[in-house]
């Protein structure tokens, strides 16, 4: 008989597990807060994506944690709610922006586009 328990992961977490927008090195100061614990963390982002960014950190926050990040370059900055997706002890952590505030994301949008047009 077959043992399906056995046999690679299931379609559904295949899906789950890849992204869906194209990332794009790219360098940002960013300062992220867990809300849950307070705990902060501060780092530069080495890639970003119209779904989130890598956070370049000594210290990451844990997987699973609910964070508020700011990202700062030149004289503009994008706010936005996330997850802590992956973690990299001492390298760093992969968020994935669950909202981006209003005002903030033509910024984010103005930041790909400059990105897209200069690959």
């Amino acid at each position: 008989m077959d043992d399906r328990s056995t046999k690679a992961p299931s379609r559904s977490n295949a899906i789950r597990d890849r992204r869906y927008a194209i990332r794009y090195p790219f360098a940002a100061d960013v300062e992220v807060l867990d809300l849950e614990s307070g705990s902060r963390a501060e780092g530069v982002t080495s890639d970003l994506s119209l779904g989130g960014c890598f956070v370049c950190a000594s210290r990451p926050l844990p997987v699973g944690a609910r964070v508020r990040l700011t990202l700062k370059r030149k004289d503009q900055s994008v706010e936005a709610l996330g997850i802590v997706r992956i973690v990299k002890p001492r390298i760093g952590m992969g968020i994935e922006f669950i909202d981006v505030d209003a005002p903030y994301h033509q910024t984010l949008s103005r930041w790909l586009d400059q990105l897209r047009r200069s690959r």
